[in-house]
């Protein structure tokens, strides 16, 4: 038997799929604007710089971006293309590959991170009390490890 959402849990689904588009459409544009780059890019430029020796392995990079690998593939060639990143054969396995941020990958996100960091307050924590973005991280933290199992 189907449990049907009551008409509250219709409102928070609506709101919550408004939202997150709203938000992911302002981040998309602000940094298309000011960086040259989607936001995808951008979070896969992020992961890059947070790895160790700024260098991982594709298929991990693929579920730290939250993409399919021919997808996350798409985007290193281009990035790629722009020089920001490159792409080295894995030495244990020599069918993987590993994603290395350049310097100048580097320097293009630390070039890109204060307007992204502005445009992330302004869509979102601006907005919000210190209790509503507690209550935020708990609820989308309980979201994420369900769904990670």
């Amino acid at each position: 038997m189907t449990r049907w959402l009551d008409a509250d849990e219709q409102r928070t689904w609506r709101n919550f799929l408004s939202a997150t588009q709203l938000v992911n459409e302002a981040l998309d544009r602000q940094l298309q604007r000011d960086a040259a780059m989607p936001h995808a890019y951008y979070m896969i430029l992020v992961a890059l710089s947070e790895a160790p020796e700024r260098r991982m392995r594709m298929s991990e990079l693929a579920a730290r971006a939250q993409s399919s690998q021919s997808r996350l593939s798409h985007a290193v060639a281009r990035l790629e293309e722009r020089g920001w990143v490159r792409r080295d054969r894995c030495p244990e396995d020599r069918r993987g590959n590993i994603a290395v941020l350049t310097d100048d990958g580097f320097a293009a996100i630390a070039a890109a991170a204060p307007g992204h960091v502005a445009e992330v307050r302004r869509s979102l924590f601006d907005v919000l009390t210190p209790d509503q973005v507690r209550a935020l991280d708990e609820i989308c933290a309980t979201v994420r490890n369900t769904l990670e199992r």
